[in-house]
């Protein structure tokens, strides 16, 4: 009876040993897991932190980018483009720029939330600041100078189109002057006609100033160097030195007049008056 007892004494012990192990090794594996919970979770947050940090570094490195296109590219009255390309560079540097800004703001939120408290972080944050304030410093001088030269441009386009308003002037007023120099006019008619119009008189040619300047037709002596009578019969009244011009029939054997050297052929006179029949 006894030695039945001491058994069951010695069962009970071990059966309570194993029972604190098992609740020893439970206890050990929560421990575990709960680190490496926090392990992982610091990890997705440090994850995150520095994934806004290279956001960051490359809206920095952008912004340069097109401050370099900006710098680069010439723009003028005579190339247009180039202020298209200075216009979208500036407008993608605004945006950059706020978005920048926005990154910082959100990484300094998530650092006072965040169970890291590491001084190398905050310094970090820091130095993407400064280098976010020189840029935006630069970027108000480069509009300065855009502003500027926009300004300069105005007054270079303002210039030339006054230039050119001027000179088209110039250039009308000469080609009108031109015009008038070059004027002549003539006129053929029967001797009844001529007499009638008061271009022929008493013989004299063109001596009664009231004579029908309408009736005569206008032309160019830089150009026009055939004048055609529609007669077969023409006789050149005016004067006109000799050699100068030649009357020629044409097929159906009407006169018409060739001028050979103009400015000796009305170096006497500008009025051709020619006698058909």
């Amino acid at each position: 009876m006894k030695r039945l007892w001491q058994l069951t004494a010695l069962a009970a012990m071990m059966l309570a040993s194993c029972e604190q192990g098992t609740t020893d090794k439970d206890s050990a594996m929560q421990e575990r897991d709960s680190l490496q919970r926090i392990i992982n979770e610091k990890d997705l947050e440090l994850n995150d932190i520095m994934g806004t940090f290279s956001e960051v570094q490359e809206g920095i490195r952008r912004i340069n980018e097109a401050e370099g296109r900006i710098v680069v590219v010439e723009s003028g009255p005579e190339n247009p483009s180039g202020r298209d390309v200075i216009r979208e560079n500036m407008q993608f540097i605004e945006k950059a720029m706020e978005q920048n800004r926005d990154m910082i703001r959100v990484l300094r939120e998530k650092l006072e939330t965040s169970s890291f408290k590491a001084d190398k972080l905050v310094k970090t944050i820091e130095n993407l600041q400064a280098q976010i304030d020189t840029q935006s410093q630069r970027i108000q001088e480069l509009e300065a100078s855009l502003a500027e030269r926009d300004s300069m441009l105005a007054v270079q386009v303002e210039t030339i189109s006054s230039l050119t308003a001027e000179n088209e002037s110039k250039s009308n007023a000469l080609s009108q002057q031109d015009k008038e120099l070059n004027k002549a006019w003539f006129v053929f008619g029967t001797k009844s006609e001529l007499k009638e119009e008061k271009i022929l008189s008493d013989g004299d040619l063109l001596r009664d100033s009231s004579f029908r300047r309408d009736y005569f037709t206008q032309i160019d002596i830089r150009y026009d160097k055939v004048v055609k009578f529609y007669s077969k019969s023409a006789k050149v009244l005016s004067s006109h030195p000799t050699g100068s011009y030649q009357l020629v029939k044409d097929a159906q054997g009407q006169y018409e007049l060739h001028i050979k050297q103009p400015e000796l052929f009305w170096s006497v006179t500008r009025y051709l008056v020619v006698q058909v029949r």
